[in-house]
């Protein structure tokens, strides 16, 4: 019977090189860049660190604070009584403007998702006169600064007599024109409109097929709308600063601005009422909380929404 008497090619010493060098080759790939490695530095000392002394301020005493190690811990008994101390300030005023800011948060977002979602729908996917016009006011709102907007709105609520209640807070809260171009963006984009066209030819009224086929569609987009009507509602500074005279209706912002009056390192004015710098830091964390757990529980409808419109098939 014959038999094979060739002889299996030899290895070279080349390819044993080649072989013995690649693990080199992969481990000097894995090296992250210098780069990378500078841009992440940077942003953990910009803004990793200062959230970081913000928690540890509030273990502190005013003296540690300001005389210790910028980064060490305090003590419990610090944080204890620096929760008691500002829970009394003003009979309990913290929640009240913590109470304050959800319900203008909450009622102004609940307004904001009837409007913006089906405002955004209409210009994406319906044809009107003035809807171009339209279109470019809502980006001219939307890209003008918030503070050029609150001398022609005190106006206005000073107009209808609202200065001064709830109303005046949350009815310009809801008209948010950033949800309404975003909504516009998704449904212009990532709507298939073959499926409008056939909802439309079984009979699928306009309301129809908004709420039955578009409506359910856009989930993502209506989370990511909700979270940051949201986020601005719960930051926003300026206007309840003007049209609120009461402290008692003052949301947490404000709030945060009367705490810093009483401070009196920062107002030498400031009365027997007096707050320390790690009460205020404490302050600080208790108006960042919510807008931080709202962010843990959505983040995964966040991503979908930002991700939304990105392709169109």
């Amino acid at each position: 019977m014959p038999t094979d008497t060739r002889t299996p090619p030899r290895v070279g010493a080349s390819t044993r090189a080649a072989h013995a060098g690649s693990p080199r080759r992969s481990r000097a790939r894995k090296l992250p860049n210098p780069l990378s490695v500078l841009v992440l530095a940077l942003f953990a000392v910009f803004f990793v660190l200062p959230v970081l002394w913000l928690l540890l301020a509030a273990t502190k005493t005013d003296d540690q604070l300001v005389h210790g190690n910028p980064l060490s811990f305090g003590s419990w008994d610090a944080l204890g009584d620096n929760w008691s101390a500002l829970t009394t300030f003003g009979d309990g005023a913290i929640f009240r403007w913590l109470g304050n800011s959800a319900l203008y948060s909450f009622i102004a977002l609940a307004i904001t998702l009837c409007v913006a979602i089906p405002a955004g729908y209409a210009l994406a996917m319906t044809e009107f006169r003035g809807r171009r016009t339209l279109l470019v006011a809502t980006l001219v709102v939307m890209l003008m600064p918030n503070a050029t907007l609150v001398v022609p709105l005190f106006l206005e609520v000073n107009a209808v007599h609202l200065i001064g209640s709830m109303w005046s807070i949350i009815l310009p809260y809801s008209f948010y024109p950033f949800g309404v171009y975003l909504t516009y963006i998704y449904f212009s984009t990532a709507l298939p409109r073959d499926l409008i066209d056939a909802a439309k030819l079984d009979g699928c009224s306009q309301f129809g097929v908004f709420s039955h086929i578009a409506l359910p569609l856009a989930a993502p987009i209506v989370a990511l709308v909700g979270f940051f009507s949201f986020v601005a509602n719960w930051t926003n500074y300026f206007l309840p600063y003007v049209l609120l005279p009461e402290s008692g209706q003052f949301p947490v912002q404000v709030g945060l601005g009367t705490l810093l009056d009483a401070v009196p390192q920062f107002n030498p004015t400031a009365g027997t009422a007096a707050v320390e710098r790690p009460e205020l830091a404490l302050a600080t964390l208790l108006a960042i909380t919510p807008v931080l757990v709202v962010f843990l529980f959505s983040q995964r409808f966040l991503v979908a929404g930002m991700l939304a419109g990105a392709t169109k098939e």
